[in-house]
């Protein structure tokens, strides 16, 4: 239970020190955010719990393919702001984009035969 606590506290601060980098600098918050701090804490964590390398490999590899679908949010996102879409509603579009790129993702690699 310590160990689940201790998960959470380390990447909640991660979270919030790159908010909290973001409205001093853009470019500091978007270098932290671009960071796969989440992989990297993830790939941590499933080592640590399971010492299988094999499992760290495959969450490794299916995190890459997976990262591809998911930049459709940053490029939907602010072409609406820009566009003057307010926030909320861009979000939405963006994160509905981001689920239609991602389940196009799952169905070309099942079709190419590549396990994600």
């Amino acid at each position: 239970m310590v160990e689940q606590i201790a998960k959470v506290l380390l990447t909640s601060l991660l979270v919030v020190g790159t908010s909290e980098a973001a409205k001093r600098s853009v470019i500091a918050g978007a270098i932290i955010a671009s960071l796969p701090l989440t992989s990297v804490l993830a790939m941590i964590w499933l080592y640590a719990d399971t010492r299988d390398p094999e499992r760290v490999a495959s969450l490794a590899s299916s995190i890459f393919w997976l990262v591809l679908p998911s930049l459709a949010l940053f490029l939907v996102l602010p072409l609406l702001l820009r566009r003057g879409v307010p926030f909320v509603p861009s979000l939405a579009i963006g994160i509905v984009v981001t689920v239609i790129s991602y389940a196009a993702m799952l169905a070309v690699l099942k079709w190419l035969g590549i396990q994600s």
